[in-house]
């Protein structure tokens, strides 16, 4: 077969690659051709027309929205998370031989049109690929997660620039720029931008800088949810409902009911027949008039009191949090960060901590918590591959060096392949690790103002002493539950390497990409 396919992961950092070499590594196996277009963080290189009227089946790898499907209109189609793509390429590409076989005896050949864009083929509405179909549920997760894709690098950017501000003009940089009171000293908010880097200095800038860019965290949440949903008409419906949502006060859980709500509004819209004399208005003129002015009003008027009284009280809750209930969210936290590694759940733990971070607390321990607990899953395997050579076989341990890396960068996916071929043991080994990792941290005050970079952002860190302690505390955990759990029932050596053989490669690509 001569296959494209795609793979997209929230992030786009990790799983897009690792789903890509997974595939190819597969179909070089099984005798077929495959080009994949990684739309990761990095970019990706699209398939050409060439490859496309060419190709006999369409693979999808996705946890998110993928840009430009129309494209494969003409294919018959077999559709998986992202996981799905690193986890079991071979079911997938067995599924797509199964869905050219079963294409329609009549099947005219796919042809570029006059602007070389490929023709779709009815005769592909009867081709059912027999593989996994999203259903609700994985729809709304696809949607979530692409907007969270969009927000990250918002974090990420004015995270480090407030910290960077906070390393270089100190704790009182916020109250200089914003006005309060600090050490006995009150302030007056600096109103003029242009003023500020003559009363404040660089790290006044800086932070400004990061304070506006956390301002578009919410919005852009929401704007690229209903993007997700809608395309390019949920943009503006979108974002200006996660501005009100921000407005009122109503976070990053308003954030994402104006995006579900924008995309849906779009979505009806657009299904109602109108006078082909509208039609040409209806994407730029009327859409964006009426989806805008409809979640408006609902943010307004229905949504935005009762969810911002209710991210008031979770606010209430965290600023309440000490000592002996404080380490209770470092550890539920853990968990999450270490259940799915990267997806979904890991997603809506490492979203939680960042927009805390940007909320009215500023709560920095929480972020704290999360990367220690999101660092332990890979550097706890990569010490058991050292503590416990026996236990693992030579590819595994040769993954075990670059789970070092990607464990000391917070990559929580370079544990991914480990998991997949070990999971009941593994996966409930990581999350004891990571558990006593988030609560430590949070117990003993250690606290980041940055929300990405693990142990590279070391300067910037609250207690950097006990939070390295956590870390460790977690990794050891980690490492005796894993290599406890792997003396029982142990699998013959042969099996393990056959299921772990592409360890090795598949963490060189994270590592990469």
């Amino acid at each position: 077969m001569r296959i494209v396919a795609v793979t997209a992961c929230p992030t786009g950092i990790a799983h897009t690659y690792m789903a890509a070499e997974s595939l190819e590594v597969a179909a070089k196996a099984a005798g077929h051709e495959i080009t994949v277009e990684t739309q990761g963080s990095a970019g990706s290189t699209p398939l050409s027309a060439e490859e496309l009227a060419q190709a006999d089946v369409a693979i999808l790898a996705a946890d998110i929205g993928v840009k430009g499907r129309e494209r494969f209109a003409h294919l018959p189609i077999v559709e998986g998370p992202v996981k799905r793509g690193i986890n079991d390429a071979a079911g997938m590409l067995a599924e797509a031989q199964a869905a050219v076989d079963a294409k329609p005896a009549e099947d005219p050949a796919a042809k570029l049109d006059t602007t070389g864009k490929l023709q779709a083929n009815p005769a592909m509405s009867s081709v059912v690929a027999p593989g996994y179909k999203p259903g609700k549920g994985a729809m709304l997760r696809q949607w979530l997660m692409t907007g969270v894709s969009y927000m990250i690098p918002f974090v990420a950017a004015s995270g480090l620039l407030i910290a960077i501000a906070f390393l270089i003009g100190g704790p009182e940089i916020a109250t200089k720029v914003n006005g309060g009171a600090f050490d006995g000293q009150t302030y007056k908010p600096i109103a003029d931008l242009s003023d500020i880097w003559g009363q404040v200095g660089i790290a006044g800038v800086l932070f400004k800088i990061g304070n506006l860019g956390f301002t578009l965290i919410v919005p852009v949440l929401a704007g690229f949810i209903a993007y997700g949903m809608a395309d390019r008409q949920g943009l503006a419906p979108g974002l200006i409902g996660g501005l009100l949502a921000d407005s009122v006060k109503a976070g990053f859980l308003g954030g994402i009911i104006a995006g579900l709500l924008a995309g849906a509004i779009v979505l009806a819209i657009n299904r109602v027949p109108v006078h082909k004399n509208v039609r040409g208005i209806m994407p730029t003129v009327v859409t964006p008039l009426v989806s805008t002015l409809i979640v408006g009003v609902v943010m307004i008027a229905v949504v935005g009191s009762p969810v911002a009284s209710l991210m008031g009280s979770i606010n209430g809750w965290l600023e309440d949090l000490n000592g002996s209930s404080a380490w209770i969210l470092g550890g539920v936290l853990g968990l999450m960060m270490a259940f799915d590694m990267g997806g979904p759940v890991n997603k809506v733990a490492y979203s939680f901590g960042a927009l805390t971070l940007a909320g009215p607390t500023g709560n920095q321990e929480v972020m704290g918590a999360i990367i220690a607990a999101g660092m332990t899953p890979p550097l706890a395997l990569a010490l058991s591959t050292v503590v416990a050579k026996k236990l693992w076989t030579t590819e595994e341990r040769e993954a075990g060096k670059a789970a070092w890396l990607l464990g000391a960068s917070f990559i929580t996916e370079g544990a991914i392949p480990f998991a997949a071929a070990d999971p009941l043991r593994v996966i409930p080994s990581l999350m004891a690790g990571s558990a006593t990792a988030g609560a430590l941290s949070m117990a003993l005050n250690a606290s980041s103002p940055a929300p990405h970079g693990g142990i590279w952002i070391i300067a910037l860190v609250g207690s950097p002493g006990l939070w390295l302690l956590s870390i460790v505390a977690g990794t050891v955990v980690s490492a005796v539950c894993v290599s406890f759990a792997k003396t029982v029932r142990r699998a013959p050596a042969a099996t393990a390497t056959s299921s772990a053989g592409a360890a090795p490669t598949t963490l060189t690509t994270a590592v990469q990409g």
